[in-house]
């Protein structure tokens, strides 16, 4: 439903053919403006097409148009049509279209443009055009008023403290949720139109002064390349212009909540707003920021640094613990205590599967609960994961499925994924990778495995910053914000260590 082609297409063989806008021309003709917007959107009725002329001077003739449900009824009546039928003009006007954007119309924001492109895209967005019979150009008002949803904290990113806002659709309303965080001149937008069908809006933001611009070139420069049909979410541009696309490991940031965003514009860093999408894009993003949270800076030092610790132990157990039990209890016995591994044997008494087969099984049945958990209703779904988890598993120990010591594993496995979700999908794939490894050379092949993972993010960049930044090297940034957070004393001007670096003083 949602695949579309990089390429538009076409509509031939109906014998409806494509007006083509380049060579579509407004005329100083009112009715031939008429006849052309209703063949450019023939065959859809939502399209609105509204005669009126002046009562004083019936020389004055216009008509607006607009999208039915895009549209503030009420304000076009109000703003757009009735000051201009009740106009008076008195004395010679020199240009009609500038007399009325000046001095009739009461809408908020008033532009004159006669590229049909752009006409059509105000059009689509909601605004209100008018044409005026004499004149070639076209107001373009502004009379947006579709339903939107209301501002409420997002689900995926809870906070115990702090704003509880988060991004909508509209990309206006989430731009001025930035600009109530950020109140500076430096605070730049750049507008971009994305997508032949759909003329997508796509905002970049960023802080003059703080961003470093080559990577903002570098970003516009991505951009160019890309093109696509249609684009709903910010995921089509991230797939497109992020930096190693196979990796599992996000080189693009994400959220909805626009203090985080703020924050991330206060270090350097650009935020990509697409129109529909509350999703808002953050790059460069560095690996060390997958453990970070947003209620670490707005509770006390102490337990955000306990919590931010625990959640980089979850990610290592969650990868490891299923490989090393695997390697230890096939390749390694002699290092499992004595007692520790009487009990693990008498566990596995009358089990059929080697504990490998033991791990995938369990690991994909946990897998397949937590799916249904997320995509059933919320009630059905948490009753369905603690139902299903607890009769599968203890109906798979009593049949000799799988042995009690590894289903203890894999839930704990799961646990701790769950403490950094945004690693899910890395979690899962590197998991397999490991165990795969260790069911074969055992705790050498774990071990390799790591360093094949290390090295790895270690090559990874972001947009020319290196993913491990912060970690492996303090030159990129500060200490104080990485393993733990220090106190706010410590950390009294956000670190901006992307900014460009300042010029060399003479005889340096």
């Amino acid at each position: 439903m949602f695949g579309i082609s990089g390429r538009t297409q076409k509509q031939k063989g109906d014998g409806l053919e494509k007006l083509d806008l380049e060579k579509a021309k407004l005329s100083r003709s009112l009715d031939k403006n008429i006849e052309m917007m209703k063949k450019i959107f023939r065959s859809d009725d939502t399209f609105i097409v509204r005669p009126f002329q002046n009562r004083t001077d019936r020389k004055i003739r216009c008509c607006a148009f607009n999208i039915n449900g895009m549209t503030d009824a009420k304000n076009v009546a109000d703003s757009i049509i009735k000051p201009i039928v009740l106009w008076e003009p008195s004395g010679r006007i020199s240009n009609i279209a500038d007399e009325i954007m000046s001095s009739v119309l009461t809408a908020g924001e008033v532009t004159k443009e006669r590229d049909m492109k752009k006409i059509l895209s105000a059009v689509l967005s909601g605004d209100t055009a008018i044409s005026v019979d004499g004149i070639s150009d076209v107001l373009i008002a502004n009379s947006k008023g579709y339903e939107k949803r209301a501002i409420n904290e997002p689900a995926t990113e809870l906070s115990m403290r702090g704003p509880r806002e988060g991004f909508v659709e509209p990309i206006m309303q989430n731009l001025a949720m930035l600009r109530r965080k950020i109140k500076s001149n430096n605070l730049k937008f750049q507008f971009r139109t994305f997508g032949t069908e759909t003329n997508t809006t796509v905002c970049l933001c960023y802080i003059e002064g703080c961003v470093r611009k080559s990577i903002l070139d570098e970003l516009n420069r991505r951009l160019d390349k890309f093109q696509i049909d249609g684009i709903f979410d910010t995921n089509y541009l991230q797939e497109s212009i992020k930096d190693s696309p196979y990796t599992p490991f996000k080189t693009i940031g994400s959220t909805e909540r626009p203090d985080k965003a703020a924050a991330r514009l206060l270090e350097g860093r650009i935020a990509v707003v697409v129109d529909g999408s509350p999703d808002v894009l953050t790059l460069p993003f560095i690996f060390i920021e997958y453990f970070q949270s947003h209620d670490d800076y707005y509770i006390n030092y102490v337990y955000s640094a306990i919590s931010r610790l625990l959640r980089i132990t979850g990610f290592f157990l969650s990868i490891s613990m299923p490989a090393i039990y695997v390697a230890l209890v096939t390749h390694h016995q002699e290092m499992i205590p004595t007692r520790l591994l009487f009990a693990i044997s008498a566990a596995r008494k009358g089990v059929s599967f080697p504990s490998v087969i033991e791990a995938f099984l369990l690991i994909g049945a946990f897998e397949v609960l937590r799916e249904a958990g997320i995509r059933t209703p919320s009630n059905i779904g948490q009753t369905l994961s603690i139902v299903g988890g607890l009769v599968l598993g203890q109906a798979a120990v009593e049949a000799r499925m799988v042995s009690a010591p590894m289903l203890i594993i894999v839930a704990f496995t799961g646990i701790t994924a769950l403490s950094v979700p945004r690693l899910i999908g890395a979690v899962m794939l590197t998991r397999t990778i490991l165990l795969v490894m260790a069911s074969m050379f055992g705790i050498y092949g774990y071990a390799f495995g790591m360093s094949i993972l290390m090295i790895h993010l270690c090559g990874l960049y972001s947009f020319g910053i290196p993913f491990m930044s912060n970690i492996t090297s303090a030159k990129n940034g500060s200490k104080e914000d990485v393993f733990i957070r220090v106190p706010w004393p410590h950390m009294k001007k956000q670190e901006r260590f992307l900014a460009d670096p300042p010029p060399a003083e003479n005889g340096d």
